[in-house]
């Protein structure tokens, strides 16, 4: 392992205030030949964030300075480690438009990048399905069943793989099984295996490549990446391509779930 292609920063609303170059000094301890740092994405244009806090992701008037800081670092660091400019970018049902208008904005300027499911649609409202134990319960009583959760987080990542967003689209799929995140409080009543399949197919087809996310190991309610071990070895299988991510927000965090990798 060589690269940590997830790592987040003091642009992050709900992370530290951590510098970008005690990451890439942790990040050079740790044995990293490359790193990429990819802050939540702004929010697409007209959706409204529904956590409390309203912290999911920077501010659209903080994007330019994040790129002038990452570029400040690279030209620090460029004889020891390979620094990449990413974006985790939201796939968001409904705002595909507004999405791909980013990414033909913004996404020459990039190096790197993922795409991740964290909000599900209900009707006509919108949760965040890892922002917490309390909200996750909720959702579950507001779809009827906890299955029901996880069969609309399955589709809308399967949406999210097969959308057209442009040429800039994130050709990486964050942490595909980012609805476990709670599983050891809310255990889900089947282990769906044939739709996590159906998204390895489509990944495979699409010829994409898969976040391996130690962070779920390290959540206290989850102990396992994302993905558990059964889908990177059918991953493997399936000559798919798996980048380990941190998904840190501090630097304490880097290298988190590393020891669990089977590749």
């Amino acid at each position: 392992m060589i690269k940590d292609g997830h790592i987040h920063t003091s642009f992050c609303p709900h992370g530290t205030q951590d510098s970008l170059e005690g990451y890439v000094e942790k990040a050079i301890e740790l044995g990293f030949k490359e790193i990429s740092f990819t802050e939540h994405a702004p929010l697409p244009e007209g959706f409204k964030d529904p956590t409390p806090a309203k912290d999911s992701a920077m501010k659209m008037e903080d994007l330019g300075f994040y790129f002038e800081e990452i570029s400040r670092v690279k030209s620090i660091y460029k004889e020891k480690i390979k620094i990449n400019t990413g974006l985790e970018v939201d796939f968001i049902e409904g705002f595909e438009r507004e999405t791909t208008n980013f990414l033909n904005q913004f996404g020459h300027q990039l190096d790197d990048s993922i795409l991740s499911v964290h909000f599900l649609k209900y009707g006509s409202e919108y949760e965040c399905l890892d922002y917490s134990p309390e909200t996750f319960g909720t959702m579950i009583q507001k779809y009827g069943s906890i299955n029901e959760v996880y069969s609309v987080y399955f589709k809308t990542l399967l949406q999210s793989i097969h959308c057209e967003l442009g040429p800039c689209k994130p050709k990486r799929i964050g942490h595909i099984t980012l609805v476990k995140k709670f599983q050891k409080k809310f255990p889900s009543e089947r282990d769906f295996t044939p739709e996590i399949l159906e998204v390895l197919s489509a990944i495979q087809k699409k010829g994409y490549e898969i976040d391996y996310n130690g962070a779920g190991y390290s959540k206290p309610l989850c102990k396992e990446p994302y993905p558990p071990n059964w889908v990177v070895k059918e991953a493997m299988h399936r000559d798919i391509n798996l980048v380990y991510g941190s998904d840190a927000h501090q630097i304490k965090e880097l290298g988190q779930g590393k020891h669990t990798m089977l590749f």
